[in-house]
């Protein structure tokens, strides 16, 4: 009953949200929102921020295990969107908006019960901004100014201690495309990723005049995408390996044979040890197209997000709360995909898991990606959430979890980079 009762002002609030979309590290009317919203349930609530726009608070006093129930801020650049904002293309099409919903109605719930008073385990609540990887000239420059440290909010968070004393996390996304009845995912698993930039070098001449003595850096780029196009057959099926390469940078001119161009990648698999092994072929590749036609390439690599497999111990505790429920028709189970998210990170240091919630229409990041089945996203689902904590109570088996350090997951990004 009592999430029927917030149902409507959850909604406004998470369309409010949907309809002022901004990007990472820039979600300062998110921020407020969120902040208003809580000091409204707590007027007496203690508020961490962190990151610019990031928020964090805790219910609870318990001296044993601390859950993070984890929330995005940030929009997607998608000037495209039928609903994005006009000045900086920003939009809501990730779904994002609903999981600061979904939050702030446990946040509410457990509050007001005091439910989590019967908890053997603190709640922290953690909104977390810049999870999409994108806009990434205006992060450089937080890097350049010593803002930030990662282009991601949650390696971010972790380097600032956010997540210190953190035991489990949970996360919820939307997902995409329509199903015919209400669904939740679980054991979703994400790729990791590495963002590659190949700069061809050669040499301009006119074109007309002298081609002879050029060396044609376009033709270069040319040679690596039909070399990465070649090479995809000996990738492993299993790895769901993705590659992406776009031009990025060029100055060219019909009449001038270009003597640069960069041509920018993602590269994504579901493990690290083979993400490097695909690295280490597209680097050749780039090298050897740049010999071929005697030119040269500069290659930079920028640590993307680490691979995220869902912990299948506290899934359980999903699974079993779903088998009791009788409002959610359907559940997904063990499909993972090449996306990725910074999910992966946060999953290093402890477990993670990130529950899946049908509602939408269109494709995520895609032109038409709305919710269409509010009352399930705003009011059944985060039920369900509350359902899932409360068969967690009392039934972790700590020997299950795992802890590593900051230290840790730095030794493991130098590994990759090296």
């Amino acid at each position: 009953m009592f999430f029927k009762k917030q149902y409507q002002n959850i909604a406004e609030l998470s369309k409010r949200i949907f309809q002022n979309p901004e990007l990472g590290y820039k979600e300062f009317k998110t921020r407020d929102t969120v902040k208003e919203f809580l000091q409204k349930v707590n007027p007496n609530i203690e508020i961490e921020e962190f990151s610019t726009t990031g928020l964090k608070t805790t219910l609870g006093s318990q001296t044993g295990l601390n859950i993070a129930i984890i929330a995005e801020l940030d929009a997607v650049y998608a000037p495209s969107h039928k609903w994005s904002d006009p000045e900086t293309g920003a939009a809501h099409n990730c779904g994002h908006y609903t999981q600061v919903g979904i939050a702030l109605a446990l946040y509410s719930y457990f509050f007001q019960t005091e439910a989590y008073k019967n908890f053997d385990y603190k709640l922290t609540f953690v909104f977390v901004p810049a999870e999409e990887y994108l806009d990434l000239a205006y992060r450089a420059q937080l890097l350049a100014e010593n803002k930030i440290s990662y282009y991601g909010g949650k390696p971010e968070a972790m380097k600032l201690g956010v997540f210190d004393g953190i035991d489990i996390g949970i996360c919820v996304h939307a997902m995409g495309g329509e199903f015919p009845e209400r669904t939740i995912e679980v054991n979703c698993d994400l790729a990791g990723f590495l963002y590659k930039k190949y700069t061809f070098k050669g040499k301009a001449t006119h074109a007309g005049f002298d081609p002879f003595s050029a060396k044609n850096a376009y033709s270069m780029s040319t040679l690596f995408n039909v070399a990465l196009g070649l090479s995809r057959q000996q990738l492993r099926e299993d790895e769901m390996v993705r590659i992406n390469p776009i031009v990025m940078e060029s100055d060219m001119s019909t009449n001038v044979i270009p003597n640069q161009i960069t041509v920018g990648s993602d590269i994504r698999t579901q493990s690290v040890g083979y993400m490097k092994e695909v690295v280490k072929r597209m680097d050749d590749a780039a090298i050897g197209s740049a010999r071929a036609l005697q030119g040269e390439v500069e290659i930079e690599t920028q640590m993307g997000y680490l691979p995220f497999v869902q912990d299948r111990y506290l899934n359980e505790f999903v699974i079993s709360a779903f088998e009791k429920n009788d409002e959610i028709a359907a559940i997904k189970n063990n499909n993972p995909i090449s996306a990725a998210g910074d999910i992966g990170d946060l999953s290093y240091m402890f477990p993670c898991i990130q529950v899946g919630y049908s509602g939408f229409t269109g494709t995520i990041h895609g032109d038409d990606f709305i919710d269409i089945d509010p009352e399930y996203i705003f009011e059944v689902f985060p039920r369900f959430m509350a359902q899932v904590l409360e068969e967690m109570n009392g039934k972790i088996d700590r020997s299950k979890l795992y802890k590593r350090s900051y230290a840790d997951y730095e030794k493991l990004l130098a590994g990759i980079l090296e």
